[in-house]
């Protein structure tokens, strides 16, 4: 085995790590012969010096072995994920992965948590009365193999040595070093045995990446990364400077999510991202041969009613209610103060501050501010006005839904305060500002 203090070395001096030295820097953690202040030296000298694309994938691919590597073997399909980099109204995973399903793709989705100002998809599905994020890693294979589907929370055995080197970055503000990120992220993704990723790379006032040249950047990085490690990937960068949905939540997007599924009266921009990522993952599993046939093919999904389908099915094997679909407002819990929030002046919505938007949801309670904070997945925003929308003196800027009256009346401020209001209707750009398709410069073994 290599000596760590050697591998931090050469990483600290800017030198190009190699396979051997990374696979054993990552084995060394995972066994705890590496400890804590060695990974911070590493991770330190990585946050500096960076990595190549490589490096990276070569850092992926270690930590996704550290732990157990899904395999399915005899499948009648692709095995294909996404992944999101977080913004406000983002429930483009709970449709997806019905989506991709329901169109012979088989999905193992991963997910995570909400932490700051956006929403996590587990906190999401828990909202259903039921609903069993952790079912453990045989039920979960067992039902990705027989449903299509599952959507869970990282278990214990997929990339372990992940875990303990973020930790440790997240005490070190090296959290933010790009191939850090990269392969945390990634070494998960890969853990699930995939064939194809796509990514979502968000950009905006309401995204962690503000500047669209940024998230190309990131993009580019990111699906270079996967490529290397073996896994078709192309990334779409979209735009965050408004919500992406009508609602901001927990159950209340689990609703949306319901009726969009249903056809009814889907958000102009949640229904462009999440059929623009379902067409690019659709192509990368060879289910159709160009993302404009996966487009089609993911409306198609939803207009015979087989995605709602999958989506009921999936709740029902994890947990939850096998009527979710026809009684949502049954099961689904109701906050005790609902009501608008109205405009303070006439005229055209011409800015919104996303991530004050989505820290309207954590002040409600329906976020977390730390890790370890409750979640009441009651509260939130529904009818929030998008971008560009007109709207009177007095008519509703959006729905407050609230635990108490007090919680309504901070919430109520801070959306007048989020959303600004001019004469003029303002110019509307695209939603997704740009396509990446991942290329491998070399490969990663």
């Amino acid at each position: 085995m290599i000596p760590a203090e050697k591998i931090i070395r050469k990483k600290r001096d800017g030198l190009t790590l190699s396979a051997a030295e990374i696979a054993d820097f990552v084995n060394g953690v995972s066994s705890g012969d590496i400890g804590d202040a060695q990974i911070a030296a590493f991770t330190m000298a990585t946050w500096f010096n960076g990595m190549s694309d490589h490096e990276a994938a070569l850092l992926t691919l270690a930590m996704r072995d550290s732990g157990s590597v899904l395999d399915w073997p005899g499948l009648d399909g692709p095995v294909l994920d996404k992944h999101s980099t977080g913004g406000v109204g983002d429930l483009v995973s709970l449709v997806l992965g019905p989506i991709v399903a329901s169109c012979g793709g088989y999905v193992p989705m991963i997910s995570g948590r909400g932490l700051g100002h956006t929403g996590g998809t587990l906190d999401k599905l828990e909202s259903i009365p039921g609903f069993d994020t952790t079912p453990g890693i045989e039920h979960f294979a067992k039902q990705v193999r027989d449903l299509g589907i599952a959507i869970v929370g990282q278990t214990d055995e997929l990339a372990p040595a992940d875990r303990r080197i973020y930790a440790v970055r997240d005490v070190t503000a090296t959290v933010s070093s790009p191939p850090l990120m990269i392969s945390s992220i990634l070494s998960k993704k890969l853990a699930e045995g995939l064939d194809g990723l796509v990514l979502d790379i968000k950009y905006g006032s309401g995204a962690f990446t503000a500047d669209a040249a940024a998230a190309l950047e990131l993009a580019a990085q990111m699906s270079s990364v996967a490529a290397n490690a073996g896994v078709a990937c192309n990334a779409l960068v979209t735009d965050m400077n408004l919500p992406l949905a009508w609602s901001a939540g927990n159950a209340v997007e689990v609703r949306e999510a319901i009726r969009f599924l249903a056809g009814e009266e889907p958000h102009p921009r949640l229904e462009e991202v999440s059929m623009g990522l379902s067409g690019e993952l659709l192509q990368l599993g060879g289910l159709a041969a160009s993302a404009a046939e996966g487009r089609r093919l993911a409306a198609e999904s939803i207009s015979s009613g087989r995605a709602a389908e999958k989506f009921a099915r999936m709740v029902h094997a994890q947990g939850g209610p096998a009527d979710l679909l026809e009684r949502s407002d049954v099961y689904l819990p109701g906050a005790h103060v609902v009501r608008p929030v109205a405009a303070h002046r006439a005229g055209f919505i011409s800015a919104i501050d996303t991530t004050a938007v989505g820290n309207v949801v954590v002040s409600l309670g329906g976020g977390r501010a730390r890790t370890d904070d409750i979640i009441d997945p009651r509260v939130g925003l529904t009818a929030l006005l998008a971008g560009g929308d007109q709207v009177e003196r007095g008519a509703p800027l959006a729905v407050v839904h609230a635990a108490d009256e007090a919680g309504w009346q901070r919430a109520a401020q801070a959306i007048v305060e989020a959303y600004t209001i001019r004469a003029e209707r303002p110019l509307a750009g695209p939603v997704v500002h740009s396509r990446v398709e991942g290329v491998a410069s070399n490969e990663a073994r």
